[in-house]
């Protein structure tokens, strides 16, 4: 068969692949009404699936007309997310408000939306969707207030809000464009970004603050693998000043020794946080509270530590240990991605996309937002096991429990399983890979 032929038919299975995304993406509301997470869960699960072929196929059919039909269902398919009041979480109402207090000339860290002092900026849109609004001032970063401030100055709307949130997935994905052309890979790889049900529900829907943090990181991995290495710095600074996720890409910007990379982030820290210090400590925001709340500090929902206590019983001090433990290992991944001789693109990407992954992984949030981090380098590098956690993070969604609860612990194996069932089968084809001239594990040579 032709190359042209070849082409053609990657192309019709793309197509067939685009029906399938489609039809499985129009059904989740409905689903989801009924259903609840369950039915989000079961939905979204081969979503995943069908944008995992997808990259495959892409790959391999006519990158124009790929292209043309990889945009035209991802932007059609958000406009109609869009169009949905926000199903999944209620985060996006207490940006709107963070907005609007600032609009006001009052700092966001110093009141919670319920104090007297905010009471004539209440309204029947927003206010009363305001999750934790009686007992937690903000938790967002400076980056963030000035983001939410900037949008709802256009429009006090989750709209408008969500299609600012837009707005930086399309740097994102002009991003993603741009490091695909500079490691020379297929342009069409854009797909598995742009068709994975994470991103499409989390942005278009939920609008999340990470869809800002993960446009500043991959611009300012751009500009550091460009030759510009400070201005990155300066801009992935911004981005862990959206949410501190994006700091997990500074080791691999840094150069051994070189003072001027942590000059750069402590001054943009310091200029970000300046307009807010009135608050004092209270900048912090809610963040040690939530700390607490989310059982991060005794290890109450981390699966690892679920698994030791059922084995060993519960200790005093084992959730200070397995975070002490936790950052020697994250600690140790940063320093070799500081000092690694090899400052190739690939290697900067693949630095921080594992960075990024451990963190999820030993941590492991209870909200599937939290991995639309990694879910660029999915696009970049094709990594299955990236493809494997960030699917598996579908099932972490937790918002509407009808038709029968699933225990977190057990939905949290889910991902665990996937990730590890990868992890088993990529070292399996490892192993069969052998250098030219050599045998197989089947005994043909290669």
């Amino acid at each position: 068969m032709t190359v042209a032929g070849r082409e053609q038919i990657a192309f019709y299975q793309l197509c067939a692949l685009a029906v399938a995304l489609v039809a499985l993406t129009l059904a989740t509301p409905l689903v989801f009404k009924i259903w609840g997470d369950n039915g989000y869960m079961a939905l979204t699960v081969p979503t995943a699936l069908v944008a995992l072929a997808a990259s495959y196929a892409a790959e391999r059919g006519p990158i124009v007309r790929s292209l043309w039909l990889i945009f035209v269902v991802a932007i059609v398919l958000r406009g109609v997310l869009l169009a949905l009041e926000p199903l999944l979480s209620s985060d996006i109402y207490r940006y709107i408000w963070d907005g609007r207090v600032q609009a006001a000339g009052i700092n966001p860290y110093r009141y919670i939306p319920a104090d007297p002092a905010l009471a004539a900026l209440r309204d029947t849109a927003i206010y009363p969707h305001i999750n934790r609004a009686d007992y937690a001032v903000t938790i967002y970063p400076p980056v963030a207030q000035m983001f939410f401030f900037v949008v709802t100055c256009l429009g006090e709307s989750v709209t408008v809000m969500r299609l600012a949130f837009l707005a930086c997935e399309a740097v994102t994905v002009t991003m993603i464009w741009l490091l695909l052309r500079q490691l020379g890979q297929p342009v069409t790889r854009l797909v598995a970004y742009l068709w994975h049900p994470l991103p499409m529900w989390q942005i278009a829907n939920s609008g999340h603050i990470d869809a800002l943090m993960v446009a500043l990181m991959m611009t300012g991995l751009w500009l550091v693998i460009g030759g510009k290495a400070l201005r990155g710095v300066a801009t992935i600074a911004l981005g862990a000043l959206a949410k501190p996720l994006a700091l997990f890409a500074l080791p691999a910007c840094w150069r051994p020794w070189d003072w001027r990379a942590p000059l750069v982030a402590v001054a943009v820290a310091v200029a970000c946080y300046a307009p807010y210090l009135s608050a004092g400590t209270g900048v912090l925001g809610f963040l040690p509270g939530y700390l607490r709340e989310e059982r991060i500090t005794d290890g109450g929902d981390n699966w690892w530590l679920t698994i030791w206590r059922s084995v060993m019983g519960a200790h005093p001090a084992d959730a200070a240990v397995y975070l002490a433990l936790v950052g020697v290992v994250l600690g140790a991944l940063a320093l070799a991605a500081a000092f690694r001789g090899d400052r190739s693109p690939q290697t900067i990407l693949d630095d921080t996309s594992r960075l990024l992954l451990t963190f999820l992984l030993l941590m492991l949030p209870r909200y599937p937002w939290y991995f639309l981090v990694i879910v660029p380098f999915a696009a970049l590098r094709g990594n299955a096991v990236l493809w494997a956690a960030s699917t598996g993070a579908l099932l972490l969604q937790e918002e509407v429990d009808i038709g029968g609860y699933i225990p977190l612990f057990i939905r949290q194996t889910g991902l665990y399983g996937a990730v590890a069932l990868t992890l088993l089968f990529s070292t399996w084809g490892r192993r069969r890979v052998v250098p030219a001239g050599g045998v197989t594990g089947n005994g043909v040579a290669s």
